[in-house]
Parts: C-alpha cells; structure tokens; sequence
C-alpha cells in the first residue's frame, strides 16, 4: 500500500504547486474552487496517511484491518483521479487546478488498485460487521484503552436509552447525568492536575469526546464548552482567575458558555458591535446583541467576546470577559439583571438549546476581562481554535458511529423479499463504505490530536480532521436513513435525530469552507 500512498503525496505537491502558481497572478479568495480543491486533496492524502499508521501499528493482529485500509486507499485515490466531493452538488476535478496529466499518472502508478473489483472486498467487511466484528480500536496503550472501554460503558448506560427521548422533549440534558458526566471526569480532562482536572491529553479529550457523542452529540458537546472555557482560562488567565475559575469548571460545579457569535457576523469575528465598557466603579458594562450560544441559560459563566477598544479597528478592539451570571432555570431562564433572551428552535443538536441573547448594561466585575489586558481577545480565542476543532471533529467520529450501527442493526432486522436487507449488495454497500469512512475519519482526528500534544502549532491538521469527520457523518447519517426507508424519515427512529444532529457539524466551530480556506493559505504559507 505504500508505493500507492507515495504516489498520491506526489500527486497533492503537484496540486501544491499548480495553485502556487496560480496565486502568483490571482488572491485566494478569487480561486476559492481551486484553493479549497487543493484543501481537500491535502486532506485526503493526510487521511489515508493517518488510516495506513493505523493499519500498520495493528501489526495484522485483526483481519478486518486491512481489507478497511485497502477500501480507504482505493476510494481516496479514486476521490483524486476522479473528483472530490467539496459538498452536496460541488465536486472539485483535477482539470479545475490543470493537474489532468497528473490524475492519469496518478491512476496509472494505482492501477492496479483502482481498476480491481472491490465488491468481494466489501460484501467481507459488511458480513464482517453483521457478525459482530469490528476494525482495531486499541490505541496500543492500556491507560488509553481502559478509558474508551469506561465511557463506551456509560454511554450505553446512561446516555444512548435515553438520548432519543430527550432530543423529542427538547429537554435539557438531565442534572443528573451532567453529575455523573461531571464524576468521571468529563470536565476536567485537559484542565492541569493542579487547578483540579485530570491534566490528560488532547488525544483523551478525542477518545471521551467520541464515545459520548456515539450516544448523543448533546453529551459529546457539553464538554465542548468546558473545554474552551478552560482552555482560554489556562492560557490566557491571570494566577486568580485560574485558581477562581479552572477548579470549578473541571469538578462540573461551573458550567460555561461561550458567547461569542453576533447576528450579523458570523465567522467574521473582526466586525463584532458588542461593547464593554467600565463605570466609574470600574466595573464592566455591556451592550449588544449575540446568538447561537449553546447552553446560555443553564450556564454559569459566560466567556464572552466584546469590543473594549472603542478607537480600534477590527480584532485588534476585541477583549475576552469572564462573567459570571446566575444559572437560569425554565420559568426565569434569564434571571440577571440586564440580560435577556430568547430560544432558537433548531433541528437537532438538542440538549443544551440554542439562545438568542441581548445586553443592555449587564454588569460584570472589574477583574473580569481575561489576563487582565485589553484588545487581546481575539488572540486569546485563536488558541483555543485547534482543540475546539479537534474535539468537534471527534463528535463527528462519535455521531459517525452511531449512524453506522444504526444502520447495521435495522439492515440485519428488517426482512425484504425473503431474508434480511443486509444481504443486498447495495445494503451491504452502505455499510461496508460508511465504515471505512468512519476509521478514515477517526485516525485523522487522533493524529491531529496527537500533533496538538506534540506542541506544535495544528491547526491545519485540525481543520482537515473536522472537515472530513463532518463529511463521514454526514454521509453515514444520510446512508443509514436510506437503509431504514421510509421508517427513518419518523422521528420514532433514532436516525431521523443523528440525521439532523450530522448536519450541524459542517457549520459549527468554523463551517467546511472556513476550514477548506485555512488549510489552504497554511500549506501555501508553509505553516505547520
């Protein structure tokens, strides 16, 4: 499999070049197709990079390994040759960068994987899985290993039985279960051992992160917040606010959220109108409009971005605030004094509920502003980007799962024609590619988790790994309502809610475009 790999890296530098050349005459956002085209080609080689790791490290001890690594290559070189899917009704060719004498040299040095007939190859991986067999999860380290088995567990306790109904009620996600998220340690994973959390990997916080979101994104993404909340907090935090804050989060006895989004800004966080000043007391003031802030009234502690810098343009007026409010409850879900809101009704995604939210003169206390400098809160948000886009990635492998056994259990129940749809090729199909898709998409999330703990500077690798593992589940949601038929098109059938849970993951924490965009310019920056 090696020399088909080398053969695509050769293939997505010459991509590398053609755009090159073609932003010597030409600004990126002119040559979006292309550039974006090149993001995906990029991140198509990274993740059959990350997928034959993988397959190498498992030293053959499953079958299954390698049959799911041979469908990855053959289905992303043929992605390359043939066209990759940007989205629903866009497909980036080769012709689109001039690279259609490289896409046959590329088919031409494969040949002999993509002209084979992989049918065989995966009626075995479908019949593999009907069996109850899976690919190799072990991440070769027990501790690592121990802690996947013990959320896989609560998951299936205390969150999958339950989620479907919660998501129908539109209910918060219980008290209880916060607690019990709260007592395994679901809020502290990345915090230091010395302001109280657990002081583990971002690789951990991928695994946790996955599992929960197998059961219900609602669970995976409670955590999200806690995770920018003290992700901000450690690295950008005063000594005080650290020991105020950090301990709280991680022991689940402060809930954050992060209120940063404005009506009419969207992803560009430089136009924000939210305004704090400070009174004559010092304290903050602030005015203004946010929406789609996840969690708002159940929260504890509103990390919220605003302009600070009246005479400043663009991010450079922007500052981070920590402020505190009341938790609400439903009868007075707003009780501080100068903030209201209101709920957004949305599709999925339910758990927490989404708010618009408005401030007229809230108060928030003098220390509140983050490291105790002004204008640097866009900076400070920026560090947090990496690992809010690998944990985003990992709810989207967990929602991946979730879709494909979906699917597998209704094709082995459901009998058509005779015996079970499972048996029909296209069934089978379905099954065979949603779980490659799935390993693909996992192993890009853990090697840009891995990269995150190395140190080093990810965030194109944490781009392509939520660009893909929004693709994957998306795409295994999708497939898997079509096995159900007409069953999952009601919303008795847990697919109809992973469906409309999938499709948030392409927008949210930087939509698939932002994220094409920034692998882009990185790798023509040659960052990373």
């Amino acid at each position: 499999m090696r020399p088909a790999l080398r053969a695509a890296e050769a293939y997505c530098a010459a991509a590398a070049a053609a755009l090159a050349d073609r932003l010597v005459h030409s600004p990126i956002d002119r040559e979006q197709r292309a550039a974006h085209g090149f993001a995906w080609v990029a991140t198509t080689v990274a993740a059959l990079e990350a997928v034959l790791g993988w397959y190498e490290a498992g030293e053959g001890a499953n079958a299954l390994d390698a049959k799911v690594a041979t469908l990855a290559l053959a289905e992303g070189i043929g992605q390359l040759v043939g066209g990759l899917p940007m989205g629903q009704n866009e497909m980036f060719r080769p012709a689109d960068l001039g690279l259609g004498a490289e896409a046959r040299a590329l088919a031409d040095s494969c040949a002999a994987l993509l002209d084979a007939d992989h049918a065989a190859l995966r009626a075995d991986v479908a019949a593999a899985l009907a069996d109850g067999h899976w690919p190799g999860e072990s991440l070769h380290d027990s501790d690592l290993d121990a802690i996947r088995d013990q959320f896989r567990r609560f998951t299936d306790v205390e969150i999958v039985p339950h989620a479907h109904g919660w998501h129908l009620a539109n209910a918060l996600i219980p008290d209880a279960t916060v607690q019990a998220m709260a007592d395994l340690g679901t809020f502290g994973v990345c915090i230091p051992e010395e302001f109280g959390g657990l002081g583990l990997s971002k690789l951990v916080m991928c695994i946790v992160t996955e599992e929960l979101s197998r059961g219900w994104i609602g669970a995976g993404s409670l955590g999200t917040r806690s995770e920018i909340a003290g992700e901000l907090i450690a690295t950008g935090g005063t000594d005080a606010q650290k020991a105020e804050w950090l301990p709280k989060i991680a022991s689940g006895g402060v809930l954050p959220t992060a209120v940063f989004t404005e009506p009419d800004t969207g992803s560009d966080l430089g136009s924000l109108q939210t305004r704090a000043h400070r009174d004559a007391n010092g304290a903050w003031l602030i005015d203004g409009a946010k929406t789609w802030i996840t969690h708002a009234a159940r929260s504890d502690l509103m990390t919220l971005l605003a302009r600070t810098v009246s005479d400043a343009k663009g991010y450079a007026g922007l500052s981070m605030l920590l402020v505190p409010k009341p938790r609400g409850i439903e009868d007075d879900p707003f009780p501080a004094a100068g903030m209201s809101g209101s709920e957004i009704e949305v599709l999925g995604y339910r758990g927490m509920r989404e708010y618009a939210l408005q401030f007229d003169a809230m108060k928030a206390p003098a220390d509140a502003l983050l490291g105790g400098m002004e204008g640097q809160g866009f900076k400070q948000l920026m560090r947090t980007f990496e690992g809010a886009r690998i944990q985003t990635a990992a709810r989207a492998v967990g929602v991946a799962r979730r879709a494909l056994e979906l699917g597998l259990d209704y094709a082995l129940s459901r009998r058509q024609f005779g015996k079970a749809i499972v048996d029909f090729p296209r069934v089978a199909d379905k099954l065979a590619m949603g779980l490659v898709d799935f390993v693909t998409a996992r192993e890009l999330s853990y090697a840009a988790a891995r990269a995150k703990d190395r140190g080093k500077r990810c965030d194109i690798e944490a781009g392509m790994a939520k660009l893909l593992a929004a693709r994957a589940a998306w795409s295994n949601a999708d497939a898997s309502l079509q096995i159900h038929g007409g069953n999952g098109y009601a919303l008795e059938y847990e697919i109809s809610r992973v469906l409309c849970d999938a499709r948030i993951l392409n927008i949210f924490e930087g939509a698939a475009e932002i994220q094409a965009q920034v692998i882009a310019r990185g790798l023509m920056e040659g960052r990373n």
